[in-house]
Formats: structure tokens, C-alpha cells, sequence
């Protein structure tokens, strides 16, 4: 196994109504892409993605406000239009439009920021997004259960008395496929990390008030419902689901289809719910095809011309 590359660096940026973490890839390509981690996350999470894809767009992941490096966010606000607030006044920061891309929680809050912000979005790629789903699987299950009053700072308070690795070993078995696609490195940075948030007072809070806003989505009606808010997406959008996630039901792609009007749907049958992760390459070639067409089609209608249809040579009902 390869030595893993080592994470991007980062720093503090201020944003105006708050201070994230952001890291970056070099500066080259005139395009630029925003990446967004899911519950429990980092910018870490999309380190080999931006690497595959650092030739098509330079690359910023942030922090979401309480996660990572980033500190708690004013008013101890988690909620998915306060994340989406924070990705907005980013890519205002960077200059949009720009590739989003989006991760499990990081999905639907790049989902909301597509829908209410279509000029800062080029393209929009969501991987295993937890948009609502009346028959959630066991993990969201979990995550409801750990949302309830009370309950979830218990819980909170009985995972910290474990181990930071079996705690490190649980989430990965949750979330790979093959978790022996992990590499050690990677594992023990995690496992640093995990030892770092524990020192953080405000880090149970953050895990248990994200927790609850996305919860909050699951059950949230009308206009601002989060399969509302695709359909309002103008932009090209990628959605990637592996077969074995265990999070967010594959079946899920077919709601997608419905609901986004310009969406290529890929199923990755040997992978779980961060396939950025467990599978970089693979996701990166679907991203590059989109990021390409999407730049393709802005040129044409800057310059008020019609190339006509962008065909896709590989398909993207179902792909291996």
C-alpha cells in the first residue's frame, strides 16, 4: 500500500460573521472547487479527491463551523442554513462560480447553497448526500436517536469514554466498505485527531447540535425541504451513492433523478458512504467529466454560441 499524501494545508479565515478552517490545494487552474464535509468530519475527509483533481480546479475544503480546526460557529448555531451560510460566504471569499462538492451532511448543505445561491455554482457533486428519507437505514437511525433531548449529550459522554481508536475503528467500519483500503497512516491520524477533539470544550456540543439540524431536515416541510430545494438546482449535478453504504440507502438515486433537473446518477458497487475516500480515482473521473462539461457549457453561453449536447461516453446510470 502507497504512502498516503499528506493533508493540505490550512489556515484561519475570517469570513465576517465567523472564523473557519480551510484547506487548500496550490494555485494553478483558473477553475476552483468548494468541498464540503458530512457529520462528524473534516476537511481531511476530501484530501486524495482534491489531489485527483488539483490539475481541473484549485481546491478549498473547509471546516464546517465546530468541526475540525474551525471554532465553534456564534451563537452555537449548527443548523444546515447556518453551514450553508458559511460554504456561501466562502466561495464569495474565493470567487464564484465553483465546483461544489458535497458529502453526506456536507451534501445537503450544499444542496441548500445550489438551490438559494445558483450564481456561485458551477457544477454540484454530491457523494452518498443525507437528503430526507422517511426509512432511514441503522445509522440514521442512531443519529435520530442521538438528537433527542438529553440523550444525545449521554451518548456524547459514553463515546468519549472510549478508546479514540476502537472510536476511529467503529466509524470506518460504518462508513467503508473494505476498511482494509484504510491505510495506517490515515488511521492514526484520525486517531490523533480524535484525541485532539477531545480536549475541546465545545466538541460534544457540536457533534450533538449537528446531529439534531440534520435531523431537523428529515422532518422540515414546504419550500425550504430539502428535495424542494433540488428541484430548484439549476446546475449540472453528479450524485454518487455506493452499494454498500450502510448510512444513506442507495435507493436514494432514484429520488435524485427525479428531483434535479440536469443529474448524472452513479452507483459504485464496491463501495460505501465516502467514496471519495475509499475510492479517489473513480470518483474523480465522473467529477472531471462533469467539471469539464460544465465549463464547456459556460463558455458556449458566454460567447452565445450552441456546441449542442455534451455526450457522455461512459454512462452514468450504473456504473463498476
Amino acid at each position: 500500500m502507497d504512502e498516503p499524501i499528506p493533508h493540505w494545508p490550512g489556515k484561519l479565515l475570517d469570513l465576517g460573521d465567523q472564523v473557519v478552517h480551510v484547506r487548500t490545494t496550490p494555485e494553478g487552474p483558473v477553475e476552483k472547487a468548494v468541498y464540503v464535509h458530512g457529520l462528524a468530519g473534516s476537511a481531511t475527509n476530501w484530501t486524495d479527491l482534491m489531489d485527483e483533481l488539483r490539475d481541473e480546479a484549485q481546491g478549498y475544503a473547509l471546516d464546517l463551523p465546530g468541526a475540525g480546526y474551525s471554532p465553534e460557529p456564534p451563537g452555537g448555531d449548527y443548523s444546515i442554513t447556518a453551514y450553508a451560510g458559511a460554504v456561501t460566504a466562502l466561495i464569495e471569499r474565493v470567487g464564484g462560480p465553483v465546483h461544489l462538492l458535497g458529502n453526506s451532511m456536507g451534501g445537503a448543505v450544499s444542496v441548500r447553497v445550489a438551490a438559494t445561491r445558483p450564481d456561485l455554482v458551477r457544477t454540484l457533486t454530491l457523494v452518498s448526500p443525507a437528503m430526507p428519507d422517511l426509512l432511514p437505514r441503522y445509522g440514521p437511525a442512531r443519529v435520530m436517536m442521538s438528537a433527542a433531548p438529553r440523550l444525545g449529550e449521554w451518548a456524547v459522554a459514553r463515546l468519549r469514554a472510549l478508546p479514540p481508536e476502537r472510536r476511529v475503528r467503529a466509524t470506518m467500519a460504518m462508513c467503508y466498505a473494505d476498511t482494509g483500503r484504510v491505510h495506517p497512516g490515515r488511521l492514526q491520524d484520525a486517531v490523533a485527531e480524535v484525541c485532539r477533539r477531545d480536549e475541546l470544550p465545545y466538541a460534544g456540543p457540536a457533534l450533538v447540535g449537528s446531529a439534531r439540524a440534520l435531523v431537523n431536515e428529515y422532518f422540515r416541510w414546504g419550500e425550504e425541504n430539502l428535495w424542494r430545494l433540488a428541484e430548484r438546482v439549476t446546475a449540472p449535478t453528479l450524485v454518487v451513492h455506493g452499494r454498500h453504504d450502510r448510512l444513506v440507502h442507495p435507493r436514494m438515486a432514484a429520488r435524485a433523478g427525479r428531483a434535479f433537473s440536469d443529474v448524472r446518477l452513479v452507483l459504485l458497487p464496491h463501495a460505501a458512504h465516502v467514496a471519495q475516500m475509499e475510492y479517489p480515482a473513480l470518483v474523480a473521473r465522473h467529477v472531471r467529466l462533469l467539471m469539464r462539461d460544465g465549463a464547456r457549457a459556460t463558455a458556449s453561453a458566454v460567447a452565445g454560441g450552441d456546441q449542442g449536447d455534451v455526450q457522455n461516453p461512459e454512462g452514468y446510470a450504473t456504473v463498476g
